[in-house]
């Protein structure tokens, strides 16, 4: 589902012959109208991207933290906190990259990492075997805190094939003519990126499960201790993936903030801005990640709250908007279809995803 729209989403960046649409809030102001269209787009466009580099804040502050615990033997523990300030402070100078094709280099190597470190976990998975008295029954809790665990897996699994609130803005930077639109290889580029992803994500999911069953953690290399040289490689990968990933889905938010600054609040543009905007940026997400590093929850939350209307039910309300297909045509009925599914995805995994974070909160010692 999350394909076809992001197909759509392709296919409107240049649905007006000479206009292209290279944020998602141009294409939701052509679709609703200039005063309705930042209203419907802005919210949800940046709850995804915020939320996103929030979840990447407290991935890299964990992961970092432990692959110091791996690789050095007289490691004295410190909060893990700081290990998120830490991770939170190396963005701090790559948000001064001004735009996407400075952060191409460190896209591409996320991307290697991605397929690397998912590749040793679920091989890691395999040698380790099945845990002792593994079991693959639900886990024993009431019907409640089970019905609202379901609601967050939801929102888990709608992070897991996404990217439609950045696709127009990179997809801005191909060049395109009518003999070659941009939407060609846009869409190659797309299909290789959700192929990958499947790679990377299905046989952790599948082999994961058979190894540790119900026990399973958020990250199964965590429960992989063995052989430590080769959980530490794959440590290192999430970290440069995630790193990668954190200025990807950062970077709009810097552009919506530096055209802010300008034309709002009349700065001059320039390095005094960016330097102010990004750092601020950064310095807020840091914040929030380091107050609530609860990286399951955050996830279900975020991906309810916001990936599911920005990747599911958006795209297919513009699609109807703006190229009207017949009534009950296939074309008509496939997008009522993702608006019901993405309404029905975003209302429970958002409740269950914040239900979590608040029982999470409840025993939880902020700072430590």
């Amino acid at each position: 589902m999350t394909l076809n729209t992001m197909w759509q989403m392709i296919q409107l960046h240049e649905c007006v012959p000479g206009t292209r649409f290279d944020r998602y809030l141009d294409l939701g102001r052509h679709a609703f109208g200039p005063k309705l269209g930042p209203w419907i787009v802005l919210p949800q466009q940046l709850i995804v991207q915020v939320g996103f580099d929030i979840v990447y804040m407290v991935t890299g502050g964990k992961r970092l933290k432990k692959f110091v615990e791996i690789t050095c033997a007289t490691y004295t523990p410190i909060r893990q906190s700081y290990w998120i300030l830490i991770f939170g402070g190396i963005h701090f100078f790559l948000s001064q990259l001004p735009n996407f094709n400075y952060v191409a280099g460190v896209s591409l190597a996320a991307a290697i990492m991605s397929l690397s470190y998912s590749t040793i976990a679920w091989i890691g998975c395999l040698s380790h075997g099945r845990v002792d008295n593994v079991s693959y029954e639900y886990k024993n809790t009431s019907r409640a805190d089970f019905m609202f665990r379901v609601f967050n897996a939801m929102g888990q699994m709608s992070c897991a094939f996404t990217g439609h609130a950045v696709v127009l803005i990179i997809q801005a930077t191909i060049p395109s003519t009518p003999e070659k639109p941009s939407k060609i290889p846009m869409w190659k580029g797309a299909v290789g990126a959700y192929f990958i992803n499947a790679i990377c994500y299905l046989p952790v999911a599948l082999i994961g499960h058979w190894a540790f069953g119900q026990d399973v953690d958020d990250n199964v290399l965590i429960a992989l201790k063995r052989p430590a040289w080769l959980i530490a490689s794959a440590i290192s990968m999430v970290l440069i993936h995630v790193i990668g990933s954190c200025q990807v889905y950062a970077m709009p938010v810097f552009d919506m903030l530096e055209r802010l600054m300008v034309k709002r609040l009349n700065f001059p543009p320039g390095i005094a801005v960016r330097l102010v905007s990004r750092s601020t940026y950064v310095a807020f997400t840091l914040f929030i990640g380091v107050t609530f590093p609860f990286f399951g929850d955050l996830l279900g939350f975020f991906g309810g709250f916001g990936f599911a209307p920005s990747s599911y039910f958006l795209p297919s309300i513009m699609w109807l908007i703006i190229n009207k297909p017949k009534r009950f045509s296939p074309k008509w009925l496939n997008n009522w279809g993702s608006i019901y599914i993405g309404v029905f995805i975003m209302m429970p995994s958002s409740i269950g995803g914040l239900r979590n974070i608040i029982i999470d909160a409840s025993t939880y010692s902020f700072y430590m």
